[in-house]
């Protein structure tokens, strides 16, 4: 029969082991980072808000060169034999989240998304100050990268393939666009919150998480479903961008779904993250 003794070494020897995911940090080695403040006047004063904003422009910037002039030389092939196609197109889009995401998220978290923007927001991860600038810096780095495809492509050839503006296809209701926006986006912005849970990093640290990665590929998944839908948006500045640029009436008649969509998901998204997945008013009351 074992001495109670050596029990008492063995168990010290050999601790019983957790369940993979469970046993690098328990709820009391995390701390919930305090909610943004909703007005932060010293933000102002401070170069680093600019230079995230700053780099958000340049970010959206790229984004929509990279993506729109992708868009462009599909619809300019021949046939679809001799482009790359929607998956093309779908890895386009989030290869250049997963490049960009990487790049600035030290800088200014790598939105480049209002519906991201708004999300995080909402989630009070941002103030509302931060929020509005980076959306503003956002849309105005999306223009200005569809208005350089279109000084590549030249007049004729950007309006004669719309754009790469957002539109509802033939055949589908606005409804069906508006519905395709929200599950999109839905799906984009809980990526983004479940990616960048700072909890679940410290809890799972042993298993390292490359952030910009699942949020491309959410970008692409989304993209490989929806754009025989509405050429996906998901996306108000990307969205905006290409509207202004192309500026046809067909572009503006739909042109709300990627406002109202995009936000609703993010919404949608960050309660069902915040409330259901991290319970934190829940917490917040005990």
């Amino acid at each position: 029969m074992e001495r109670e003794e050596d029990v008492k070494v063995g168990a010290q020897k050999f601790s019983e082991r957790q369940a993979l995911g469970t046993g690098a940090k328990s709820d009391k080695d995390y701390k919930e980072a305090p909610p943004a403040p909703l007005f932060e006047p010293g933000e102002l004063k401070s170069w680093s808000f600019y230079r995230a904003g700053i780099a958000e422009f340049v970010a959206t910037f790229l984004f929509l060169y990279i993506t729109v002039l992708t868009v462009m030389g599909v619809n300019r092939a021949p046939n679809k034999c001799s482009s790359v196609g929607i998956q093309g197109i779908a890895w386009a889009f989030g290869g250049m989240i997963f490049a960009l995401v990487y790049c600035t998220a030290g800088i200014s978290g790598g939105h480049i998304n209002p519906a991201v923007t708004f999300g995080l927001f909402l989630a009070r991860k941002l103030s509302l100050t931060r929020a509005v600038f980076y959306i503003v810096m956002q849309c105005l780095g999306a223009i200005c990268g569809a208005g350089v495809v279109k000084g590549f492509e030249g007049n004729a050839r950007y309006e004669l393939f719309k754009g790469g503006a957002n539109f509802v296809s033939h055949g589908y209701t606005k409804g069906d666009g508006l519905g395709a926006e929200i599950v999109g986006t839905f799906i984009l912005v809980y990526t983004v919150f479940s990616a960048t849970d700072a909890k679940r990093n410290a809890r799972d640290s042993h298993v390292p998480i490359l952030a910009p990665l699942p949020i491309g590929f959410a970008v692409f998944l989304v993209h490989l479903a929806t754009i025989p839908i509405t050429g996906t948006g998901i996306n108000p500045a990307r969205s905006l961008g290409a509207a202004i640029i192309y500026n046809r009436d067909h572009a503006w008649d739909d042109h709300w779904i990627f406002w109202v969509g995009p936000f609703i998901g993010a919404a949608l998204a960050a309660v069902y993250h915040q409330i259901v997945i991290r319970a934190i008013p829940f917490k917040t009351r005990g």
